[in-house]
């Protein structure tokens, strides 16, 4: 089990004193927030890529290059790239990159995104976008997984005798999580290909992401990748933790009050009552995510957003110190304990080397 954060990058006024950070110091808390992770004991850091105010990770291969040259173990992940508006070409070649630079330390998750002006501003049809995903994304494992590609699609120009450079480290490609917080099309997806998919659980009650990852397991045993519950499962997570659960809401009140999100709607009780949403104790916090697993499955990577909202970069290293030293010892032994030995644990570089190494087909492979 895995177990990490990730960042939206959005720069937001504190509502508590009305500062605001300006972009700079939003990128250098990010990069701390990352290297603070690697510290405490967490396996992932996953920045997301937007194109807008108020966010900042336009360029997410060149954080996480930038990253991985001071840390050693922190898997580098996204959350995530749009596989819609950028060229496969480029994916490919940056995260070939990025593997090289951090010697395997790099999956990455590919989804749709949810601004539509995006889409025109890279010369797309947001009305395209499932067809657009389903496309690139084609052409992505391709051009991993062949020397040379031949390709004619509807939505980017012909490749002739084509070789994307550098090649994946050791000849394997990163591994690949689908998010969605909607659409079946993406679920199915990864069900085809054998890949991750990441249900960015957080908004949304359960039972609306517990379709969703059903409907991808189903599909990837009849894809022939394995049974149902060993498909490749990630979930999303928030929590605001204080030592005392008083204190945590107390605290955190009037930041949820003002998120951009979710702000001057629901309260925060009622939005802690129906996502999942955790604002309280490390215990509660554990007790909480537990649960997750009696919803979804086993499942093989939990990510939390810790930073967001206009919450000072101290507060959020705090929040980073409780969860290494309270909350995430204690997951990793109860989902340790309870996962059968036939459900694999997350992917990584090594195992996938590995695998490729003892003459094995990867699921990806069996369905190119």
């Amino acid at each position: 089990m895995q177990f990490g954060i990730f960042s939206v990058g959005d720069v937001t006024p504190d509502p508590t004193n009305g500062t605001t950070p300006t972009e700079a110091e939003r990128i250098r808390a990010m990069v701390r927030i990352a290297l603070k992770a690697e510290e405490v004991g967490l396996d992932v850091f996953a920045t997301g890529e937007h194109h807008n105010p108020p966010f900042v990770p336009s360029s997410p291969t060149t954080m996480l290059g930038y990253v991985a040259a001071r840390t050693e173990r922190l898997i580098l992940s996204t959350a995530t790239t749009l596989i819609t508006t950028n060229d496969p070409v480029k994916i490919a070649e940056d995260f070939a990159m990025l593997q090289h630079l951090a010697d395997g330390r790099v999956d990455l998750m590919l989804g749709r995104g949810n601004t539509g002006p995006v889409y025109p501003w890279f010369g797309q049809d947001i009305r395209q976008g499932i067809p657009l995903a389903i496309e690139n994304y084609h052409l992505l494992h391709r051009l991993w997984r062949e020397d040379v590609v031949d390709w004619e699609g509807r939505f980017r120009t012909p490749l002739q005798s084509f070789t994307s450079t550098p090649r994946p480290l050791d000849g394997v490609p990163p591994f690949v999580w689908h998010g969605s917080i909607r659409s079946p099309e993406i679920a199915e997806q990864a069900a085809y290909y054998g890949d991750g998919f990441f249900a960015n659980n957080i908004f949304w009650p359960k039972e609306h992401f517990a379709r969703l990852i059903e409907l991808y397991r189903t599909r990837f045993e009849h894809y022939g990748h394995g049974s149902a519950d060993q498909a490749i499962v990630g979930l999303g997570g928030q929590v605001f933790l204080r030592r005392n659960s008083q204190d945590a809401v107390r605290e955190f009140r009037p930041y949820f009050d003002n998120a951009p999100v979710y702000g001057h709607g629901p309260s925060l009780e009622e939005f802690t009552e129906q996502t999942p949403l955790t604002v309280g104790s490390p215990q509660e916090a554990i007790d909480r995510t537990l649960r997750f697993r009696e919803y979804f499955g086993d499942y093989q990577r939990q990510l939390f957003l810790v930073d967001h909202a206009g919450l000072p970069l101290k507060t959020v290293l705090e929040q980073l110190d409780l969860l290494g030293e309270e909350v995430i010892p204690v997951l990793r032994r109860e989902f340790e304990s309870l996962r059968p030995a036939h459900v694999p644990t997350a992917p990584t570089h090594e195992s996938l080397r590995a695998r490729g190494a003892q003459g094995t087909t990867t699921p990806e492979e069996g369905t190119a």
